[in-house]
């Protein structure tokens, strides 16, 4: 059994064994997958405001993905910049299992002040052969010996290793190699569903076994592909069945259709409290320090403006129509319109909306909010007109501005 004094110091694994939650944050790498590029400032913003989004404990609750330093000059030194500039969080680079790619990580996280180095190599029988030309077994023995490489070389970095297409993967066999590489020294083994095919019962099902039987010092952590639209719901069940690393990425962003959204499974495990031992099985509190969901909207917005992926009106907790009032119904009981309070937990005020389904009550406040005082019979006028204006236009929102004019129009004809 390897010394518990080759993770010394290491903050994430420290958290896992406290029954705490890691998330691996991958916007700037799988989102790089996903056809969008961070630049240097971007990722260090990023990973600093996330970071805080724990006060002191960020580096126990973050690992950030910094970048792929082999891909080219240019990722090396931004994941240099990343690693060196931001203490919030547990810097991590990627890399492929090959001695090279290890060196080129090594030299671009040398010196990060909670530094991380995670590799990768196929898990399963058929991509082993695709890729490498080589076994499944042959590729966990690779696995092993880059580990011993990695480890003896790592300078201080904690050293990570992942297997891709791990559902698909020989179960006996990927159980050893979580056991052998544990017994190298490596920190934690990811298995990704880098397919994003299975169901939740089979997520929950694939990491009970594989904790229960791999060697108990072992640390493993999930990685879920969205192309089923299952990556949240499975990252939940990931966490039900006892891991405590689980990457995700700010609006999911990562290879075709994604991942589990950051901001969606922070605020799942964070926002009802008493709801935890209904969805992950445990009362236990998954944090040092509870996430500051009020900075949800604000990070988000980075990701977006950066990145150029448009935030939807439906998006879960940071898109257009969250807090929005656009029919009279939630005037009676906002309450029992809605499953958390957005003011409250995300900051996020209130708003009414003026769309083809507006009701004099919506109309009202929305000339209330701008300082119009409009009698009975001016707000059934504005209703219909806005109700009108919504088809002219070809567009549901009609702008506060238009309707301000219309307004201004109605009480000048009757003053």
């Amino acid at each position: 059994m390897v010394n518990d004094s080759v993770w010394e110091g290491d903050a994430v694994r420290a958290s896992v064994k406290a029954g705490k939650l890691v998330v691996f944050e991958e916007s700037a790498r799988d989102g790089a997958q996903g056809k969008t590029l961070m630049d240097a400032e971007t990722r260090i913003a990023l990973a600093r405001a996330h970071g805080r989004m724990f006060g002191a404990d960020g580096h126990r609750h973050v690992m950030f993905a910094a970048g792929f330093p082999s891909a080219c000059r240019e990722e090396f030194e931004i994941t240099r910049r990343v690693a060196q500039e931001v203490e919030e969080i547990s810097a991590t680079c990627v890399c492929r299992g090959t001695p090279r790619d290890i060196d080129t990580a090594i030299a671009a996280m040398r010196g990060a002040p909670h530094g991380r180095l995670m590799y990768f190599l196929p898990g399963s029988e058929a991509v082993s052969q695709a890729l490498l030309k080589k076994s499944a077994k042959e590729s966990v023995d690779q696995a092993v010996e880059m580990a011993r490489y990695a480890v003896e070389r790592a300078d201080g970095l904690a050293i990570d290793m992942a297997f891709s297409h791990a559902p698909q993967a020989d179960r006996e066999l990927l159980i050893d190699a979580v056991s052998r590489l544990t017994e190298a020294g490596v920190a934690s083994v990811q298995l990704a569903d880098t397919v994003g095919g299975i169901l939740p019962h089979e997520a929950y099902e694939l990491y009970t076994d594989v904790t229960r039987r791999a060697d108990p010092q072992a640390v493993v952590m999930a990685h879920l592909h969205n192309d089923l639209g299952m990556a949240l719901a499975n990252t939940v069940q990931a966490v039900r069945a006892g891991i405590r690393i689980v990457a995700s990425s700010w609006l999911g962003l990562g290879e075709r259709s994604g991942m589990a959204c950051t901001e969606q499974l922070m605020f799942l495990l964070s926002y009802a409290p008493e709801r935890l031992p209904g969805l992950i099985g445990t009362s236990e509190s998954l944090w040092w320090t509870d996430p500051d969901l009020r900075r949800v909207p604000e990070l988000t917005r980075l990701v977006s403006e950066a990145t150029g992926t448009p935030l939807k009106v439906t998006d879960p907790l940071v898109g257009s129509g969250v807090g929005t009032i656009s029919t009279g119904t939630p005037f009676v009981d906002r309450s029992l319109f809605q499953p958390y309070d957005p003011t409250d937990l995300l900051g996020i005020e209130p708003t009414v909306v003026l769309t083809q389904l507006a009701s004099d009550r919506v109309v009202r406040a929305a000339a209330e909010n701008l300082n119009l005082d409009l009698d009975a019979d001016q707000v059934r006028a504005a209703t219909q007109w806005v109700k009108s204006e919504a088809f002219r236009q070809g567009d549901a929102v009609v702008a506060d501005e238009k309707f301000r004019l219309f307004a201004e129009g109605l009480l000048a004809r009757n003053s």
